[in-house]
């Protein structure tokens, strides 16, 4: 058989097997997930928002040696600005993320032990502080919309009673 005989033979099947694969994929092509899939994953961010909410308010001893949680100065996330992160930090000397900021806070404020940079609890935190904000105009340096103080009991270090102390009064 001739070459060019051979040539338009190979191109012709090339041809095919790409026309059928292209068949076949748009065949099988949908909508990126269906709606049980959405929902877990709703249920899934909705699950870690709640777990940083629990976190935030002192759910996790180790996070302060001190009776402090994050909710004592930023209550409902207060003045944390997550959307602006990353930025320059002086403390640093350096750009960080939000994260980061999150472990100083737990460190140094708390005398806690820093959190794993990759774990569940820090993304916890972070996805009940970025949820909290969502929408929320960037501000730089402090925001000066407050909430109300956590009414918080049964996290270690917080008082059954009043203190007479800012909002606990």
């Amino acid at each position: 058989m001739n070459m060019t005989i051979k040539m338009s033979r190979r191109l012709g099947l090339a041809v095919a097997v790409v026309a059928a694969f292209a068949t076949t994929m748009s065949v099988s092509a949908r909508e990126p997930y269906t709606a049980a899939e959405l929902k877990s994953m709703e249920d899934k961010l909705t699950a870690s928002v709640q777990r940083g909410y629990d976190l935030w308010y002192g759910a996790r001893a180790d996070m302060a040696n001190n009776g402090l949680a994050c909710a004592n100065c930023h209550p409902d996330t207060a003045a944390t600005n997550p959307q602006t992160f990353p930025k320059f930090l002086p403390q640093f000397n350096k750009v960080v993320p939000f994260r980061e900021m999150v472990n100083w806070c737990i460190q140094n404020p708390q005398g806690g032990k820093a959190l794993d940079l990759a774990s569940e609890d820090l993304t916890a935190l972070e996805a009940y502080s970025f949820y909290l904000h969502r929408g929320v105009k960037i501000d730089t340096g402090l925001v000066t919309r407050q909430t109300a103080g956590p009414q918080v009991t049964t996290a270690r270090g917080f008082a059954g009673k009043s203190t007479g102390i800012g909002f606990d009064k």
